[in-house]
């Protein structure tokens, strides 16, 4: 499992999305790795959903982050 915020980050997406960041410049990796970061950290449903699946929960952030962009 990756370790580096982008590589988890790629890793919680579903395969569609994760070939369509991987295109992205490496700087817009890192801002959508970030965003997603900061959606794990301040939403306490993914706190809750954290603590009965870390898989899950990373992967609602990944949705969260990828619905948010254009």
């Amino acid at each position: 499992m990756p370790t580096d915020p982008v590589g988890r980050f790629l890793a919680a997406l579903e395969p569609q999305q994760r070939e369509a960041v991987q295109g992205r410049p490496r700087e817009e990796q890192e801002r959508l790795a970030a965003a997603w970061e900061e959606e794990l950290e301040s939403d306490d449903e993914l706190d809750t959903l954290d603590e009965l699946s870390p898989p899950a929960a990373e992967a609602e952030a990944a949705r969260r982050v990828m619905g948010r962009e254009p």
